[in-house]
């Protein structure tokens, strides 16, 4: 009977820390439906358009010039950044670029993906891709590992001929994220997502005068910064500690008793 009762313990701890994982495993924010994606980009990391993941950006563009978007990432997400340049119908070899910044504009390696790419002459497109590494929950201030914050897209041909310079092209570029969760939680936890870049609001100022007024990118914790102490590897650790409970009662019960020999009373 007490150990019918251990076990019927266990099992109810063992819900219970599942139970906020289930909730803490819900999708991170993306666009809304009704939200029109953008359709030019920005021209510094100042003026990036802001794009959401999940959102389909495009853009027309001259070879030659530098196209910044920025989207937000959080805490264990592992973010992918894909891009599609349509070619003008005549040009030469030429090679594109697709780098990530992060909030502070330290380039962030690709752990794997074609971020740079040649299209051969008379090629109709050529696709790029960056999957970053996942985001941390803290880091050294020496190291560069990505952080939660905003990140900035940079897409450019890096190597053309004089002749294919400023000729129209179009970007495509889209940004996705997979949930990681605990397998890559860290103690510790950043104060404030890293969002200081500077973007351009599309209202009215507020003087009447018809500026846009340059402010701190929109991006914020209403659009589920998760940045804390709670991740799925505690759900782990409580599982690891209700099975080595009911392997230690298993045990006993099995061996209790077992080294002492049976007890036979004395004969007259």
């Amino acid at each position: 009977m007490r150990t019918t009762r251990v076990l019927g313990a266990a099992l109810l701890a063992l819900g219970l820390a599942a139970g906020p994982a289930a909730a803490d495993s819900s999708p991170s924010p993306s666009a809304s439906a009704d939200g029109a994606a953008p359709t030019r980009a920005g021209t510094s990391f100042r003026t990036a358009t802001e794009i959401r993941q999940g959102q389909q950006a495009t853009a027309s563009g001259s070879t030659g010039d530098y196209l910044y978007w920025s989207f937000p990432a959080d805490t264990g997400q592992r973010p992918t950044v894909k891009a599609t340049v349509k070619l003008p119908a005549t040009h030469g070899a030429e090679t594109w670029q697709i780098d990530v910044y992060d909030g502070l504009r330290r380039r962030q390696a690709c752990q794997y993906g074609a971020a740079s790419r040649t299209a051969e002459q008379g090629a109709s497109s050529v696709d790029l891709a960056c999957v970053l590494r996942t985001v941390r929950g803290w880091s050294e201030p020496w190291a560069d590992d990505p952080l939660p914050g905003t990140y900035y897209v940079r897409l450019t041909a890096v190597d053309l001929g004089s002749a294919d310079l400023g000729k129209p092209v179009s970007a495509e570029v889209r940004a996705d994220s997979k949930d990681i969760g605990g397998a890559s939680a860290v103690d510790g936890a950043l104060g404030k997502p890293l969002v200081p870049g500077i973007a351009v609001k599309s209202e009215a100022g507020g003087d009447g005068s018809g500026a846009k007024p340059a402010v701190l990118s929109s991006f914020g914790s209403d659009d589920g910064w998760s940045s804390g102490w709670w991740s799925d590897r505690w759900v782990w650790t409580a599982i690891g500690g209700v099975l080595a409970a009911l392997a230690g009662v298993g045990g006993y019960a099995l061996t209790r008793g077992a080294g002492r020999p049976p007890r036979v009373p004395p004969t007259v």
